[in-house]
């Protein structure tokens, strides 16, 4: 039987919420939230000690599947994690503020 997946659309991410990019570094590097704390999919199993146990971790990758897939193990295992459905696509459309590492425009890889 399959879990529903708690979600939200990019634009109803609260401002101060504790965010998880799950993306590639290149996907990072191209574009993320300032405020997103970034562990790729592949080493999140790895680094969980990194994640808060005492708030709601708001989980994103490029267009909500990884993040989907990350929220559901991590709820699994005892955090309250939500899926940012659409991803940094729809974080982009929504005009949510993106930084790049290099210093140029940012965007979604």
């Amino acid at each position: 039987m399959a879990t529903e997946i708690p979600e939200v659309p990019a634009s109803a991410v609260p401002a101060a919420a504790w965010l998880l990019d799950v993306r590639e570094p290149d996907e990072w590097a191209a574009g993320h939230a300032p405020q997103a704390t970034h562990v790729p999919l592949r080493e999140l199993g790895a680094r969980t000690a990194e994640l808060p146990h005492d708030q709601e971790i708001y989980v994103i990758c490029r267009s909500g599947n990884r993040s989907a897939r990350a929220t559901q193990a991590l709820n699994g295992a005892g955090w309250r994690a939500v899926n940012v459905a659409g991803g940094m696509q729809d974080w982009a459309a929504a005009g949510r503020p993106m930084t790049a590492d290099s210093g140029a425009e940012p965007f979604v890889a």
